[in-house]
């Protein structure tokens, strides 16, 4: 079954923001995931979350998702998105119609 990942990141530094976007995107690639959205427009509807930048990943399956997260290649890189970033992020299971 399908993981679905929404990040929702506050971007301090646009630069070295680039450089970690750089690595990740192949590295994303790799572990067989793939963007579904990325920095569009955004309107809350209801509640009281403000998301900064929405990034939504679809990754293969739970496992996938959690290798990759713990896996030394975006260890790497999440220490240069937490200099330039902060996020907070959720991955939930799910069916694609």
């Amino acid at each position: 079954m399908a993981t679905y990942v929404v990040f929702d990141v506050e971007i301090r530094d646009a630069a070295r923001f680039a450089e970690f976007m750089q690595g990740v995107k192949p590295a994303i690639e790799a572990a067989g995931a793939r963007y579904l959205a990325r920095g569009g427009a955004h309107q809350v509807w209801e509640g009281d979350w403000q998301p900064r930048r929405i990034v939504l990943l679809e990754f293969p399956s739970a496992a996938a998702w959690q290798a990759f997260y713990e896996g030394p290649v975006y260890q790497g890189l999440k220490a240069i998105r937490d200099e330039c970033s902060s996020a907070r992020l959720v991955s939930f299971e799910g069916l694609a119609s």
